[in-house]
């Protein structure tokens, strides 16, 4: 069984979602982030999940997939 090792997040600017990505660890991307929007914070998006299923959300816009 894959590890659930990845997270799912939107880094948002007030109430606009300005990037959708995947990580394996939030508060070192939440700094990575800050470099170019200071003022964005970063919000988990669901649970910790497997890197491939964090992959095909992320290949869906950051969104459900449906199935």
């Amino acid at each position: 069984m894959a590890e659930r090792d990845s997270y799912k997040y939107h880094l948002k600017e007030g109430r606009r979602v300005v990037y959708r990505g995947i990580t394996y660890d939030l508060p070192r991307r939440a700094a990575e982030h800050r470099n170019d929007f200071p003022k964005a914070t970063l919000k988990q998006v669901g649970r910790r999940t497997t890197r491939e299923a964090a992959f095909k959300w992320e290949r869906n816009g950051g969104r459900r997939p449906y199935r």
